[in-house]
């Protein structure tokens, strides 16, 4: 009798006690220090933070595929080779993670929309360049289904592919509003000390904006032209309305703290490994230019294992065995990888003239010559690498000499564009420039594939999650693709006889 009472007390003092907490369960489990939401600007420095690490942590991959960087410590690493869809998904969550933060953002500013003007013009702005960072990349991808998740969205849980032949255009057209939008007047707040790309400075977002379309309409010069032209000579035509990048103060860099762990990507790779030099196609053109900005760029070797000086400038070929001589291989130079609150970059003021160059090669009116606009070009980004005005002339009156060709654009350009890499490997695959076809056929007989690729990927491979979660539609955009990253070039990839 005594064993049943308690058994029952037991039971009793168990529902009581869950009563209690069933009661007050929202009370108890709500951290009264928590915000109970996140500051619009806190939420766009963390995008803007994540996507500069993506950006910025091309050291391998892009920065070899451009034809820049190459592997000396360990060149058996196959993530700058021979990609797998295994290597890259960081990039792709990381942007479609961003979108979807500061669609957010949007959203919840939506009905104030004006009194947030500038904050949601920076993150429009923002997420437009994900989109061109992405499809730059993968090509067709999630774009008109995607962000849908949420039942009140559509509850898209399997988005489809859309052609990048159908994104594009329609990602230049909304830069174009925003661009005409900004024109109109600044709004009165501020974007907050969460805009860490440009601090909170309206009239950079605006020319980072114009500078984006810019660049976007170039890329498409090859296919879709009369839209490339358009949009080019319209921005080109009106700088008032449609100020641009045009000075190195404006450049849209990123730049680190120097704490940890927020170094600057490249700085914080070296401070564990001393494993990256320079593709010899790239030290050679520099050398054979007699290019200052190797001063910068590159750091200087030895000429012989023992010597106790540096005296020379020296690439490794992409791919070769690891060398019992390190000492003779150039080193990354001091702006780009010594410097722990340094930069990444998101656009160069250099590559405004490079493009109203080749438009102008192209007889399109930008307000210039193509020799005003490239000389612009060159002397913008040696005076981004420290060169002297005077050594600036002498290369612009020597080797670097303007020649009214559009490959001498092209070779500038991919020099100036180092280490934003991914914009550099953009420029190989649309122009063909640099043109080291001789190397690969070295690097890919390691890996088994030797007389299967004469070129760089062409392409970063689509993400294991999709194969995994999205399988029907990742079929579809996979068809075609070989080896992950081969087989089926981008939409503006015009190039002929690459596999």
């Amino acid at each position: 009798m005594n064993k049943l009472i308690n058994k029952w007390a037991v039971l009793l003092l168990v529902v009581v006690l869950q009563s209690a907490c069933t009661g007050k369960f929202e009370e108890i489990n709500t951290n009264p220090d928590a915000l109970n939401d996140t500051p619009h600007t806190n939420v766009l420095a963390r995008v803007q933070r994540v996507i500069a690490e993506q950006v910025g942590g091309d050291i391998d991959g892009f920065g070899t595929w451009a034809g820049y960087i190459t592997k000396l410590q360990y060149p058996d690493d196959l993530s700058g080779v021979t990609p797998s869809n295994n290597g890259f998904g960081n990039r792709w969550s990381g942007c479609y993670t961003g979108l979807e933060q500061l669609r957010l953002v949007l959203a919840k500013t939506e009905e104030t929309a004006e009194g947030n003007k500038n904050l949601r013009w920076a993150c429009r702005i923002f997420q437009l360049y994900m989109w061109l960072y992405m499809i730059d990349q993968y090509g067709d991808m999630p774009y008109s289904e995607a962000l849908k998740g949420d039942p009140d969205l559509g509850g898209i849980l399997m988005p489809k592919f859309d052609k990048e032949q159908d994104i594009y255009p329609d990602l230049i057209a909304k830069l174009k509003v925003i661009g005409d939008e900004m024109a109109n007047g600044f709004g009165n707040d501020d974007i907050g000390e969460g805009d860490l790309l440009f601090n909170a400075d309206v009239e950079k977002w605006q020319r980072f904006c114009n500078s984006l379309r810019l660049r976007a309409a170039m890329r498409l010069s090859g296919v879709a032209t009369s839209l490339a032209k358009t949009h080019i000579e319209e921005i080109a035509g009106n700088p008032a309305k449609y100020p641009l990048i045009d000075s190195n103060d404006d450049n849209a860099y990123f730049w680190w703290t120097n704490s940890s762990p927020y170094w600057e990507r490249w700085y914080d790779n070296s401070r564990s490994r001393d494993d990256h030099t320079f593709y010899d196609t790239f030290i050679n053109h520099l050398l054979n230019m007699e290019d200052p900005r190797i001063e910068a760029i590159a750091k200087l070797a030895m000429d012989e294992v023992g010597d106790d000086t540096p005296t020379v400038y020296r690439g490794l070929l992409n791919g070769a065995n690891t060398p019992g001589d390190r000492p003779r291989y150039s080193r990354i130079g001091r702006i780009y990888r010594d410097i722990p609150a340094g930069f990444t970059p998101f656009f160069k003021s250099c590559q405004t003239y490079y493009i109203l160059a080749e438009a102008a090669m192209l007889g399109w009116n930008v307000g210039m010559t193509a020799q005003e606009a490239y000389e612009k070009a060159v002397l913008l980004s040696m005076e981004d690498n420290g060169i002297s005005d005077e050594n600036a002339e002498n290369y612009l009156a020597g080797k670097g000499k303007w020649n009214n060709t559009i490959e001498r654009i092209w070779w500038d350009e991919w020099v100036a564009l180092f280490k934003e890499n991914m914009e550099a490997w953009c420029l190989y695959r649309r122009t063909g420039i640099p043109t080291p076809e001789v190397n690969y056929v070295s690097v890919f007989s390691r890996f088994s594939i030797e007389g299967v690729h004469n070129s760089q990927p062409f392409r970063t491979p689509y993400p294991q999650n999709q194969l995994d979660y999205n399988r029907p539609n990742y079929d579809i955009a996979n068809a075609g693709i070989v080896d992950f990253a081969w087989g089926k070039q981008l939409w503006w990839d015009t190039r002929q006889g690459v596999r």
